[in-house]
């Protein structure tokens, strides 16, 4: 699937999912570097590509990335790892010489669109580390009502949850969204998972 966007730097093309070789053949815009270097951050997203159970949706400009969202299995020594529905959105990034333009929405709303995602707890853990607080210009709270708005475009609701690297800080979100094909059954289990250590009084 992909949509044309038309914005005051050009147009810009949201596709996905895309395959580890179509990856391979475009560049990298350099100020995709939040969670790594540009280079390593084409590695990571060729990789999830290639993977069985990955996904990666891009935003391009020309022949370059300037956004992606991916989508992939959860660590398997995760508390997550044990549910048989669940799918981590992994990351999404977009380039800062492109933002404000509704493209991380856009490259939501495009993902969302495919049917096989109705099968799937969706989840994403934000921790505030990861983001870009200096070059947005937004603070801590700011940043998280920003993700909870973009996230939320697509049906993701906070989560409480007592993962110790969520609880670290109050800002950190367990974000979460229920595919219409999810079975009780596995909603029940994910609720299950959201609290998993029981409080000793």
């Amino acid at each position: 699937m992909a949509k044309e966007l038309t914005t005051d730097k050009g147009p810009v093309i949201i596709e996905g999912p895309v395959s580890r070789e179509y990856l391979e053949s475009l560049a990298i815009n350099q100020k995709l570097n939040n969670f790594r270097n540009a280079t390593r951050q084409k590695e990571a997203l060729c990789i999830v590509a290639g993977a069985p159970d990955g996904m990666v949706y891009i935003a391009r400009h020309d022949q370059e990335i300037i956004g992606y969202v991916l989508f992939h299995s959860p660590n398997e020594y995760s508390r997550w790892a044990k549910h048989p529905r669940i799918l981590e959105l992994g990351a999404i990034e977009l380039s800062r010489e492109w933002q404000k333009k509704g493209i991380s929405t856009a490259i939501l709303k495009e993902a969302f669109k495919n049917p096989l995602l109705e099968d799937y707890v969706v989840i994403t853990t934000e921790f505030y580390w990861h983001w870009d607080l200096r070059n947005s210009g937004l603070g801590v709270w700011e940043y998280q009502s920003m993700l909870k708005h973009v996230f939320g475009s697509v049906g993701f609701k906070r989560r409480h949850t007592d993962d110790p690297e969520i609880l670290e800080h109050p800002a950190n979100m367990l974000m979460v969204r229920i595919g219409k094909n999810v079975t009780r059954n596995h909603v029940e289990m994910f609720d299950n998972l959201t609290y998993q250590h029981s409080i000793i009084m």
